[in-house]
């Protein structure tokens, strides 16, 4: 019985919508990108990403420090729900989970929840890990504006 365990893969089974808190949350690989700042060119409506991270961004971990109270610290910052992630996979960077599933695509191999290692995403060079700056030390964000992220 052993040899037929398989990990649990709740994402390809149920809808987005149907995920329990803890599933929904798991799906986050804890890459960072949705924490940066992104410029909208006013005529093209093309998101631009910097290299200028949310103060709240654990540069190292690439995690929120303060996760429960973002959004009251952080008037901008996206909260995504199974509502809120069709206006705001545009937002999204094309490697996100969320924005993925939503797309009908698969999850990447280097995703925790199909690596088993939540190092993964930073041994493949996802997360922003040792790419970004703080926003408290950012000057024009213009002038930090980068191209490896999609």
């Amino acid at each position: 019985m052993a040899d037929d365990w398989k990990p649990d893969r709740f994402w390809e089974d149920r809808p987005l919508g149907e995920l329990s808190e803890a599933e929904w949350e798991s799906l986050c690989d804890g890459c960072g990108r949705c924490c940066l700042m992104k410029l909208e060119d006013e005529d093209s409506g093309e998101i631009y990403y910097t290299n200028i991270a949310c103060e709240l961004l654990d540069t190292d971990t690439c995690r929120c420090r303060d996760y429960a109270h973002r959004q009251a610290r952080i008037p901008g910052c996206l909260k995504i729900t199974p509502e809120s992630l069709p206006k705001l996979a545009g937002w999204l960077p094309a490697t996100c989970a969320y924005r993925r599933l939503a797309e009908g695509k698969r999850l990447l191999s280097w995703h925790p929840l199909v690596s088993g290692s939540p190092g993964s995403v930073h041994r493949a060079r996802i997360s922003v890990r040792g790419r970004v700056i703080s926003e408290t030390e950012a000057d024009d964000p213009e002038h930090h504006l980068v191209s490896w992220v999609w």
